[in-house]
């Protein structure tokens, strides 16, 4: 089958999906270029539980959201993502709609280190667990990036192979079909603003509040460190 005939644009990503997506990105490189310095301690602490969050709202959405954000639709078996895999280096690769098979690994994992990534912040912010709990934030963080990565490089095979723009797609909400999937009946824009809403308040919260710390924005890290040598001071304390 010809991938480029007939082709027709259908609305695939609802609102709170390309939110959620790009307050995401916002989020983890806000966190992660402020992770070395206790100078931005609000500010890595606001992305990093805006991130969490984020990631329970996609779970919830995942299971009750639009066809294509539902996880049933996009969640394949072993053998479908090393079919698509190999289909990438045929002339035919499998074109999918929504998330194809290897995107779906990537996802699944981004949402659990987007979830523990936050916890064992938390945790290390109250000292609790010790050293291994900040070894553990520092690996999490960076295994993240590492899936981060991964999804950028993906998505530019992806867009290259297919001939069509995932980020674009990822803005506009809308995806080229070649045969008769049926496109999202809602974009849902209420709970897209919503959650817009509610992340820019908690903002606006830790910044009117940056001066008494905010939420656990004055919390400091006896011997947590990303980079193991920015406390060279204090140690004896």
């Amino acid at each position: 089958m010809n991938q480029l005939t007939e082709l027709k644009t259908i609305k695939v990503w609802d609102f709170p999906v390309r939110v959620f997506h790009w307050l995401v990105a916002i989020c983890f490189i806000g966190a992660y270029i402020t992770a070395e310095e206790d100078g931005y301690r609000l500010i890595h602490v606001t992305f990093g539980y805006t991130l969490g969050a984020l990631m329970l709202f996609r779970i919830f959405w995942g299971l009750y959201g639009t066809s294509y954000a539902r996880f049933s639709s996009f969640i394949k078996p072993p053998s479908a993502v090393f079919s698509y895999l190999k289909s990438l280096l045929s002339k035919q690769p499998e074109h999918h709609v929504g998330h194809n098979p290897a995107g779906a690994v990537a996802i699944l994992f981004l949402l659990l280190f987007g979830i523990m990534t936050p916890i064992t912040g938390w945790f290390c912010l109250r000292e609790i667990g010790g050293e291994w709990v900040s070894e553990l934030h520092d690996l999490l963080a960076n295994g993240m990036l590492a899936l981060v990565l991964v999804h950028v490089f993906g998505v530019i095979v992806s867009s290259v192979i297919h001939r069509e723009s995932l980020i674009k797609a990822m803005v506009t909400g809308r995806k080229s079909s070649t045969i008769d999937h049926e496109q999202i009946k809602s974009q849902h824009p209420y709970i897209g603003i919503l959650v817009l809403v509610v992340v820019f308040a908690f903002w606006g919260f830790q910044i009117l509040t940056s001066d008494a710390g905010g939420v656990d924005g004055d919390v400091l890290i006896e011997g947590h460190d990303h980079s193991h040598h920015h406390h060279e001071e204090g140690d004896d304390d």
